[in-house]
Protein backbone atom coordinates (compact mmCIF):
# COMPACT_ATOMS: atom_id res chain seq x y z
CA UNK A 1 0.00 0.00 0.00
CA UNK A 2 1.30 3.72 -0.96
CA UNK A 3 2.17 5.37 2.00
CA UNK A 4 -0.52 7.93 2.71
CA UNK A 5 2.19 11.57 2.24
CA UNK A 6 3.49 9.90 -0.64
CA UNK A 7 -0.52 9.96 -2.00
CA UNK A 8 -0.93 13.41 -1.15
CA UNK A 9 2.84 14.02 -2.77
CA UNK A 10 0.94 12.54 -6.07
CA UNK A 11 -2.18 14.50 -5.53
CA UNK A 12 0.17 17.45 -5.05
CA UNK A 13 1.82 16.75 -8.46
CA UNK A 14 -1.50 15.38 -10.33
CA UNK A 15 -3.06 19.15 -9.56
CA UNK A 16 0.21 21.56 -10.83
CA UNK A 17 0.16 19.31 -13.69
CA UNK A 18 -3.27 19.95 -14.82
CA UNK A 19 -2.97 23.87 -14.00
CA UNK A 20 0.04 23.79 -16.05
CA UNK A 21 -1.40 22.25 -19.05
CA UNK A 22 -2.39 24.84 -21.72
CA UNK A 23 -6.28 23.85 -21.63
CA UNK A 24 -8.76 22.58 -18.83
CA UNK A 25 -11.99 20.31 -19.88
CA UNK A 26 -15.22 21.92 -18.80
CA UNK A 27 -15.88 19.97 -15.79
CA UNK A 28 -11.99 19.61 -15.05
CA UNK A 29 -12.05 22.16 -11.97
CA UNK A 30 -14.82 20.40 -10.05
CA UNK A 31 -13.00 16.51 -11.13
CA UNK A 32 -9.86 17.92 -9.94
CA UNK A 33 -11.69 18.92 -6.52
CA UNK A 34 -12.83 15.84 -5.90
CA UNK A 35 -9.42 14.16 -6.27
CA UNK A 36 -7.55 16.33 -4.09
CA UNK A 37 -10.74 15.72 -1.16
CA UNK A 38 -10.25 12.56 -1.86
CA UNK A 39 -6.53 12.28 -1.29
CA UNK A 40 -6.99 14.77 1.78
CA UNK A 41 -5.02 17.30 0.26
CA UNK A 42 -8.11 20.11 0.97
CA UNK A 43 -10.79 19.85 3.77
CA UNK A 44 -14.37 19.49 3.09
CA UNK A 45 -14.31 23.35 3.94
CA UNK A 46 -12.14 24.65 1.49
CA UNK A 47 -13.47 22.22 -1.30
CA UNK A 48 -17.46 23.47 -0.16
CA UNK A 49 -16.06 27.11 -0.81
CA UNK A 50 -13.89 26.37 -3.95
CA UNK A 51 -16.92 24.68 -5.43
CA UNK A 52 -18.82 27.78 -4.75
CA UNK A 53 -16.53 29.72 -6.55
CA UNK A 54 -16.23 27.29 -9.88
CA UNK A 55 -20.08 27.25 -9.92
CA UNK A 56 -20.04 31.24 -9.70
CA UNK A 57 -17.42 31.86 -12.45
CA UNK A 58 -19.42 28.93 -14.56
CA UNK A 59 -22.76 31.45 -13.90
CA UNK A 60 -20.40 34.42 -14.98
CA UNK A 61 -19.38 32.54 -18.46
CA UNK A 62 -23.20 31.93 -19.28
CA UNK A 63 -24.48 35.28 -18.81
CA UNK A 64 -22.14 36.90 -21.02
CA UNK A 65 -21.91 34.41 -23.92
CA UNK A 66 -23.30 37.16 -25.99
CA UNK A 67 -19.67 38.96 -25.69
CA UNK A 68 -17.11 38.59 -27.44
CA UNK A 69 -14.75 35.87 -26.82
CA UNK A 70 -11.67 36.83 -24.42
CA UNK A 71 -8.18 34.70 -24.22
CA UNK A 72 -7.65 32.31 -22.16
CA UNK A 73 -5.15 34.61 -20.33
CA UNK A 74 -7.70 37.25 -19.59
CA UNK A 75 -9.95 34.46 -17.67
CA UNK A 76 -9.97 36.10 -14.17
CA UNK A 77 -12.06 33.65 -12.48
CA UNK A 78 -10.35 30.78 -13.53
CA UNK A 79 -6.95 32.51 -12.19
CA UNK A 80 -8.62 32.66 -9.12
CA UNK A 81 -9.54 29.64 -8.47
CA UNK A 82 -5.91 28.20 -9.77
CA UNK A 83 -4.63 30.92 -7.09
CA UNK A 84 -6.63 29.44 -4.12
CA UNK A 85 -5.90 25.74 -4.96
CA UNK A 86 -2.42 26.41 -5.28
CA UNK A 87 -2.44 28.19 -2.15
CA UNK A 88 -4.28 24.96 -0.49
CA UNK A 89 -1.64 22.30 -2.06
CA UNK A 90 1.01 24.56 -0.61
CA UNK A 91 -0.35 24.45 2.90
CA UNK A 92 -0.78 20.94 2.64
CA UNK A 93 2.65 20.13 1.67
CA UNK A 94 3.56 22.85 4.80
CA UNK A 95 1.69 21.13 7.12
CA UNK A 96 2.41 17.44 5.65
CA UNK A 97 6.49 17.95 5.54
CA UNK A 98 6.52 19.38 9.08
CA UNK A 99 10.06 21.62 8.46
CA UNK A 100 9.17 25.19 6.80
CA UNK A 101 12.19 27.01 4.93
CA UNK A 102 12.98 30.39 4.62
CA UNK A 103 15.48 32.96 4.09
CA UNK A 104 16.07 35.88 6.82
CA UNK A 105 19.12 37.72 8.78
CA UNK A 106 20.46 34.77 10.31
CA UNK A 107 20.79 32.90 6.55
CA UNK A 108 19.09 29.66 5.09
CA UNK A 109 16.58 28.36 7.85
CA UNK A 110 14.69 25.14 8.76
CA UNK A 111 12.04 25.55 11.32
CA UNK A 112 9.91 22.62 12.51
CA UNK A 113 6.00 23.55 12.49
CA UNK A 114 5.62 23.42 16.06
CA UNK A 115 8.83 25.66 16.36
CA UNK A 116 10.57 23.97 18.63
CA UNK A 117 13.96 23.15 16.58
CA UNK A 118 15.42 25.33 14.20
CA UNK A 119 18.45 24.93 12.44
CA UNK A 120 20.02 28.76 10.72
CA UNK A 121 22.85 28.29 8.31
CA UNK A 122 25.39 31.00 7.04
CA UNK A 123 28.42 31.95 4.98
CA UNK A 124 30.49 34.74 5.14
CA UNK A 125 33.50 35.55 3.65
CA UNK A 126 35.67 38.94 4.25
CA UNK A 127 37.92 40.19 1.29
CA UNK A 128 40.77 42.71 2.41
CA UNK A 129 43.17 44.98 0.45
CA UNK A 130 46.25 46.28 2.77
CA UNK A 131 49.22 48.45 2.26
CA UNK A 132 51.96 49.16 3.45
CA UNK A 133 51.29 46.43 6.48
CA UNK A 134 49.49 43.31 7.60
CA UNK A 135 49.25 44.29 10.54
CA UNK A 136 49.28 46.53 13.65
CA UNK A 137 53.58 47.60 13.88
CA UNK A 138 54.32 47.11 17.80
CA UNK A 139 58.20 48.06 17.41
CA UNK A 140 60.36 50.66 16.24
CA UNK A 141 61.95 47.34 13.37
CA UNK A 142 58.45 46.87 12.12
CA UNK A 143 57.75 50.58 11.56
CA UNK A 144 58.41 51.89 8.03
CA UNK A 145 59.73 48.04 7.14
CA UNK A 146 59.44 46.08 4.09
CA UNK A 147 56.03 47.49 2.34
CA UNK A 148 53.67 44.73 1.24
CA UNK A 149 50.37 45.25 -0.86
CA UNK A 150 48.02 42.65 0.03
CA UNK A 151 45.03 40.83 -0.64
CA UNK A 152 43.68 38.05 1.47
CA UNK A 153 40.77 36.61 2.50
CA UNK A 154 41.02 37.32 6.11
CA UNK A 155 38.00 35.82 7.31
CA UNK A 156 36.13 32.77 5.55
CA UNK A 157 33.47 31.42 8.09
CA UNK A 158 30.34 28.84 8.62
CA UNK A 159 28.03 29.70 11.16
CA UNK A 160 25.40 26.84 12.15
CA UNK A 161 22.65 28.15 14.96
CA UNK A 162 19.61 27.55 16.28
CA UNK A 163 17.75 25.48 18.65
CA UNK A 164 16.82 22.68 19.71
CA UNK A 165 13.37 20.79 21.68
CA UNK A 166 12.44 23.71 23.08
CA UNK A 167 13.32 27.66 21.71
CA UNK A 168 15.26 27.88 24.94
CA UNK A 169 17.43 25.38 24.39
CA UNK A 170 19.79 26.69 21.82
CA UNK A 171 22.66 26.06 20.34
CA UNK A 172 25.65 27.53 17.76
CA UNK A 173 28.32 26.17 16.31
CA UNK A 174 31.73 28.20 13.75
CA UNK A 175 33.73 27.26 11.31
CA UNK A 176 36.89 29.49 10.49
CA UNK A 177 37.18 27.28 6.57
CA UNK A 178 40.77 28.92 5.39
CA UNK A 179 42.30 32.11 6.66
CA UNK A 180 45.13 33.61 4.15
CA UNK A 181 48.27 32.03 5.34
CA UNK A 182 51.67 33.80 5.04
CA UNK A 183 53.31 31.19 3.59
CA UNK A 184 52.92 28.71 0.92
CA UNK A 185 53.61 25.57 3.26
CA UNK A 186 51.43 23.60 4.86
CA UNK A 187 48.06 22.17 5.49
CA UNK A 188 44.71 24.62 5.49
CA UNK A 189 43.96 25.62 9.02
CA UNK A 190 40.51 24.93 8.82
CA UNK A 191 39.06 25.27 12.95
CA UNK A 192 36.13 24.94 14.54
CA UNK A 193 36.08 28.29 16.75
CA UNK A 194 32.80 28.52 18.69
CA UNK A 195 30.67 26.14 19.95
CA UNK A 196 28.31 26.43 22.28
CA UNK A 197 24.81 25.57 24.32
CA UNK A 198 22.74 28.04 26.08
CA UNK A 199 20.00 26.75 28.54
CA UNK A 200 17.99 29.95 28.72
CA UNK A 201 14.54 29.28 29.28
CA UNK A 202 14.57 32.91 31.78
CA UNK A 203 15.58 36.46 31.31
CA UNK A 204 16.80 36.69 34.79
CA UNK A 205 19.25 33.82 34.48
CA UNK A 206 21.00 31.64 32.04
CA UNK A 207 23.58 29.06 31.74
CA UNK A 208 25.99 28.74 28.63
CA UNK A 209 28.27 26.17 28.14
CA UNK A 210 31.07 25.15 24.86
CA UNK A 211 34.14 27.64 23.97
CA UNK A 212 33.38 31.22 22.86
CA UNK A 213 35.04 34.57 22.78
CA UNK A 214 34.01 35.59 26.94
CA UNK A 215 31.82 38.54 27.57
CA UNK A 216 34.54 40.71 28.99
CA UNK A 217 34.86 43.85 26.92
CA UNK A 218 32.39 44.57 23.99
CA UNK A 219 35.07 45.24 21.01
CA UNK A 220 36.19 41.79 21.49
CA UNK A 221 32.89 40.03 21.68
CA UNK A 222 31.18 42.60 18.82
CA UNK A 223 31.59 40.20 15.63
CA UNK A 224 34.51 40.82 13.23
CA UNK A 225 31.94 41.62 10.75
CA UNK A 226 30.12 44.10 12.87
CA UNK A 227 32.84 46.29 13.35
CA UNK A 228 32.91 50.26 12.74
CA UNK A 229 36.04 49.44 11.08
CA UNK A 230 38.40 47.23 8.75
CA UNK A 231 39.42 45.45 12.56
CA UNK A 232 39.92 46.32 15.92
CA UNK A 233 41.99 48.76 17.88
CA UNK A 234 45.81 48.03 18.55
CA UNK A 235 44.10 47.72 22.17
CA UNK A 236 42.76 44.20 21.51
CA UNK A 237 46.12 42.16 20.80
CA UNK A 238 47.31 43.07 24.32
CA UNK A 239 43.99 43.08 26.69
CA UNK A 240 41.44 40.45 24.86
CA UNK A 241 41.24 36.81 27.00
CA UNK A 242 39.12 35.88 23.69
CA UNK A 243 37.30 32.43 23.33
CA UNK A 244 38.07 29.90 26.32
CA UNK A 245 36.35 26.88 27.22
CA UNK A 246 34.12 26.80 30.34
CA UNK A 247 30.63 27.51 31.81
CA UNK A 248 29.20 30.83 32.69
CA UNK A 249 26.10 32.46 34.21
CA UNK A 250 24.67 35.40 32.85
CA UNK A 251 21.18 37.53 32.99
CA UNK A 252 18.81 40.72 32.56
CA UNK A 253 17.92 42.03 35.70
CA UNK A 254 15.35 44.98 36.34
CA UNK A 255 14.74 45.42 32.64
CA UNK A 256 13.11 48.45 31.39
CA UNK A 257 13.92 50.54 34.35
CA UNK A 258 16.84 52.49 35.08
CA UNK A 259 18.52 49.99 37.09
CA UNK A 260 18.23 47.58 34.04
CA UNK A 261 21.34 45.38 34.26
CA UNK A 262 22.96 42.40 32.40
CA UNK A 263 25.35 40.52 34.75
CA UNK A 264 28.11 37.84 33.16
CA UNK A 265 30.14 35.25 35.39
CA UNK A 266 32.24 32.23 34.06
CA UNK A 267 34.89 29.76 35.10
CA UNK A 268 36.92 28.83 32.07
CA UNK A 269 39.87 26.30 31.25
CA UNK A 270 42.18 29.90 30.46
CA UNK A 271 44.65 27.70 28.00
CA UNK A 272 42.33 29.67 24.75
CA UNK A 273 40.57 28.28 22.29
CA UNK A 274 40.54 24.02 21.56
CA UNK A 275 43.30 23.13 24.26
CA UNK A 276 42.64 21.39 27.26
CA UNK A 277 43.99 22.55 30.70
CA UNK A 278 47.70 21.32 32.03
CA UNK A 279 47.02 22.14 35.97
CA UNK A 280 44.39 22.89 38.12
CA UNK A 281 44.02 26.28 38.11
CA UNK A 282 41.72 27.61 36.32
CA UNK A 283 39.98 31.73 34.68
CA UNK A 284 37.50 33.58 36.18
CA UNK A 285 35.72 36.31 34.35
CA UNK A 286 32.93 38.83 35.01
CA UNK A 287 31.53 41.66 33.85
CA UNK A 288 28.44 43.85 34.76
CA UNK A 289 26.57 45.87 32.44
CA UNK A 290 24.28 49.02 33.25
CA UNK A 291 22.10 49.55 30.51
CA UNK A 292 21.52 53.10 32.02
CA UNK A 293 18.16 54.04 29.99
CA UNK A 294 16.36 50.99 30.37
CA UNK A 295 17.07 49.79 26.91
CA UNK A 296 19.50 47.07 26.12
CA UNK A 297 22.32 47.74 23.45
CA UNK A 298 22.92 44.74 21.17
CA UNK A 299 26.68 43.47 20.94
CA UNK A 300 27.61 45.14 17.30
CA UNK A 301 29.14 48.91 16.20
CA UNK A 302 27.88 51.82 14.03
CA UNK A 303 24.02 52.69 14.10
CA UNK A 304 22.95 51.57 10.61
CA UNK A 305 19.86 50.29 12.02
CA UNK A 306 19.01 54.03 12.99
CA UNK A 307 18.03 53.37 16.88
CA UNK A 308 14.74 55.35 17.66
CA UNK A 309 15.61 56.17 20.84
CA UNK A 310 18.80 56.52 22.58
CA UNK A 311 20.37 53.40 24.13
CA UNK A 312 23.28 53.36 26.16
CA UNK A 313 25.67 51.12 28.65
CA UNK A 314 28.48 51.29 31.25
CA UNK A 315 29.99 48.57 31.60
CA UNK A 316 33.19 46.92 34.09
CA UNK A 317 34.94 43.66 33.80
CA UNK A 318 37.26 41.96 35.76
CA UNK A 319 39.71 38.26 34.71
CA UNK A 320 42.51 36.45 36.54
CA UNK A 321 44.27 33.70 35.35
CA UNK A 322 47.47 31.82 36.58
CA UNK A 323 49.12 29.55 34.26
CA UNK A 324 51.55 29.63 30.76
CA UNK A 325 49.72 32.22 29.13
CA UNK A 326 50.87 36.05 29.31
CA UNK A 327 47.73 36.57 26.34
CA UNK A 328 45.47 34.90 24.13
CA UNK A 329 43.95 35.30 20.31
CA UNK A 330 41.81 32.84 18.48
CA UNK A 331 44.69 30.76 18.11
CA UNK A 332 45.05 30.33 21.86
CA UNK A 333 47.39 30.55 24.86
CA UNK A 334 50.29 33.05 23.72
CA UNK A 335 52.54 35.47 25.07
CA UNK A 336 53.29 39.18 25.52
CA UNK A 337 56.87 40.04 24.16
CA UNK A 338 59.87 39.61 26.79
CA UNK A 339 57.98 36.60 28.52
CA UNK A 340 59.07 33.38 27.56
CA UNK A 341 56.31 31.52 25.21
CA UNK A 342 53.98 29.35 26.75
CA UNK A 343 56.15 26.12 25.49
CA UNK A 344 58.95 27.44 27.41
CA UNK A 345 57.26 28.35 30.38
CA UNK A 346 56.72 26.30 33.84
CA UNK A 347 52.84 25.61 35.08
CA UNK A 348 51.72 28.67 36.97
CA UNK A 349 54.84 30.82 35.88
CA UNK A 350 52.32 33.82 35.19
CA UNK A 351 49.19 35.87 37.26
CA UNK A 352 47.69 37.81 34.84
CA UNK A 353 45.13 39.99 36.12
CA UNK A 354 42.77 42.72 34.59
CA UNK A 355 39.74 44.92 34.36
CA UNK A 356 38.09 47.37 32.15
CA UNK A 357 35.77 49.81 31.73
CA UNK A 358 33.62 50.67 28.64
CA UNK A 359 30.94 52.69 27.54
CA UNK A 360 28.61 52.85 24.04
CA UNK A 361 25.56 54.70 23.21
CA UNK A 362 23.56 55.06 20.08
CA UNK A 363 20.69 56.99 18.96
CA UNK A 364 19.48 57.80 14.86
CA UNK A 365 22.49 57.13 13.50
CA UNK A 366 25.08 58.05 15.99
CA UNK A 367 27.13 55.59 17.56
CA UNK A 368 29.91 55.84 20.29
CA UNK A 369 32.13 53.75 22.53
CA UNK A 370 34.95 53.61 24.13
CA UNK A 371 37.40 50.86 26.62
CA UNK A 372 39.76 51.41 29.23
CA UNK A 373 42.21 48.81 30.15
CA UNK A 374 44.24 47.85 32.70
CA UNK A 375 46.41 44.60 33.00
CA UNK A 376 49.04 43.27 34.97
CA UNK A 377 51.08 40.20 34.91
CA UNK A 378 53.43 38.69 38.05
CA UNK A 379 56.52 36.73 36.60
CA UNK A 380 56.52 34.31 39.39
CA UNK A 381 60.45 33.05 37.65
CA UNK A 382 61.44 36.44 38.37
CA UNK A 383 63.74 36.79 41.37
CA UNK A 384 64.43 40.89 41.33
CA UNK A 385 61.05 42.41 42.91
CA UNK A 386 61.44 45.72 40.27
CA UNK A 387 60.51 42.92 37.54
CA UNK A 388 58.24 40.78 38.71
CA UNK A 389 55.50 42.92 38.46
CA UNK A 390 54.55 44.51 34.65
CA UNK A 391 51.72 46.60 34.20
CA UNK A 392 50.04 47.42 30.89
CA UNK A 393 47.31 49.67 30.14
CA UNK A 394 45.39 50.88 27.46
CA UNK A 395 41.80 52.31 25.95
CA UNK A 396 40.27 53.74 22.67
CA UNK A 397 37.45 55.74 21.78
CA UNK A 398 35.57 55.48 18.18
CA UNK A 399 32.62 57.51 17.06
CA UNK A 400 30.75 57.34 13.93
CA UNK A 401 27.60 58.76 11.60
CA UNK A 402 25.50 58.87 9.32
CA UNK A 403 25.47 62.30 7.79
CA UNK A 404 22.38 61.73 5.70
CA UNK A 405 20.63 62.58 9.04
CA UNK A 406 20.95 66.23 8.99
CA UNK A 407 21.79 66.54 4.86
CA UNK A 408 19.44 65.05 2.96
CA UNK A 409 22.73 64.89 -0.28
CA UNK A 410 24.64 62.52 1.93
CA UNK A 411 23.45 59.11 0.81
CA UNK A 412 22.06 57.14 3.44
CA UNK A 413 24.10 54.32 3.02
CA UNK A 414 27.16 56.18 4.17
CA UNK A 415 28.92 56.40 7.58
CA UNK A 416 32.13 58.10 8.32
CA UNK A 417 34.12 57.38 11.59
CA UNK A 418 36.88 57.85 13.71
CA UNK A 419 38.65 56.11 16.46
CA UNK A 420 41.56 57.06 18.79
CA UNK A 421 43.93 54.49 20.48
CA UNK A 422 46.28 53.95 22.93
CA UNK A 423 49.00 51.44 24.76
CA UNK A 424 51.36 51.93 27.07
CA UNK A 425 53.53 48.99 27.89
CA UNK A 426 57.48 47.56 28.13
CA UNK A 427 59.47 47.70 25.20
CA UNK A 428 58.72 45.80 22.10
CA UNK A 429 62.07 45.08 20.61
CA UNK A 430 63.92 41.97 20.09
CA UNK A 431 66.58 43.20 23.12
CA UNK A 432 63.03 44.41 25.17
CA UNK A 433 64.09 45.83 28.90
CA UNK A 434 60.74 45.07 31.08
CA UNK A 435 62.16 48.25 32.84
CA UNK A 436 61.74 50.48 29.99
CA UNK A 437 58.44 51.46 28.19
CA UNK A 438 56.58 52.69 25.15
CA UNK A 439 53.47 54.25 24.09
CA UNK A 440 51.82 53.17 20.82
CA UNK A 441 48.98 55.14 19.53
CA UNK A 442 46.50 54.81 16.54
CA UNK A 443 44.41 57.54 14.71
CA UNK A 444 42.04 55.68 12.18
CA UNK A 445 39.17 57.45 10.00
CA UNK A 446 36.84 54.98 8.10
CA UNK A 447 33.89 55.41 5.41
CA UNK A 448 31.39 52.46 5.14
CA UNK A 449 29.49 51.87 2.75
CA UNK A 450 26.25 49.38 3.84
CA UNK A 451 24.17 47.59 0.51
CA UNK A 452 22.41 45.13 3.19
CA UNK A 453 23.40 46.41 7.01
CA UNK A 454 26.15 44.41 7.87
CA UNK A 455 26.02 41.48 5.50
CA UNK A 456 26.50 43.16 3.13
CA UNK A 457 29.05 46.08 3.64
CA UNK A 458 32.69 48.08 2.15
CA UNK A 459 34.98 49.65 4.80
CA UNK A 460 37.64 52.02 3.49
CA UNK A 461 39.63 53.44 6.54
CA UNK A 462 43.00 54.92 6.87
CA UNK A 463 45.91 54.86 9.88
CA UNK A 464 47.80 57.07 11.09
CA UNK A 465 50.07 54.46 13.78
CA UNK A 466 53.12 55.98 16.27
CA UNK A 467 55.28 54.89 18.67
CA UNK A 468 57.39 56.60 21.60
CA UNK A 469 59.80 54.98 23.32
CA UNK A 470 60.89 56.64 26.60
CA UNK A 471 64.63 54.92 25.70
CA UNK A 472 65.78 57.10 22.33
CA UNK A 473 69.48 57.65 23.23
CA UNK A 474 70.05 55.24 20.06
CA UNK A 475 67.71 55.10 16.54
CA UNK A 476 66.87 51.83 17.12
CA UNK A 477 64.76 53.04 20.60
CA UNK A 478 63.94 55.82 18.96
CA UNK A 479 60.37 57.70 18.01
CA UNK A 480 58.90 56.56 15.05
CA UNK A 481 55.59 56.82 13.05
CA UNK A 482 53.71 55.17 9.71
CA UNK A 483 50.57 54.96 7.78
CA UNK A 484 48.35 52.08 6.55
CA UNK A 485 45.49 51.98 4.15
CA UNK A 486 43.19 48.86 4.00
CA UNK A 487 39.99 48.11 1.97
CA UNK A 488 37.29 45.38 2.83
CA UNK A 489 34.59 43.91 1.54
CA UNK A 490 32.34 42.18 4.10
CA UNK A 491 28.99 39.61 3.02
CA UNK A 492 27.10 36.97 4.90
CA UNK A 493 24.56 34.83 2.41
Amino acid sequence: MIPFTLRRVAAFALSFALFAAPAVAEDGAPKLLDVLLENGSITQEQYDALSIDTDAAAETETESSDLPPVSAGHDHGEDDLTARIDAAVRAAISENLGVKASYGKKGFRLETADGNFQTNLQWRAQFRLTWPTRSDPRNVASFGGQEELTFQARRLRMKIGGHGYRPWLKYYFEVDLEPTRTTSGGSSDTRVIDWRIDIAKYKKIALRIGQWKIDYNRERVDSSGRQQFVERSIVNRVFTIDRQVGVSLRGRLFEGTPGDLRYFFGVFTGEGRGVANDDDDVMYAARLQWNFLGRDLKLRQTDVERTEKPTGSLSFGFAEHTGRCTRWSSSGCGNLQAFSAPGGSVDGQFTVTQATQGFAFKHQGLSIQQEFHWKRVRDRAQLTDGTKDTDYWGGYAQAGYFWNELFDFVPEELELAFRYAIVREPEQNATANLLRSQTRQEFTGAANWFFDGHNNKVTLDYSYLTLDNDNNTAIIYGNTQDHRVRLQWDISF
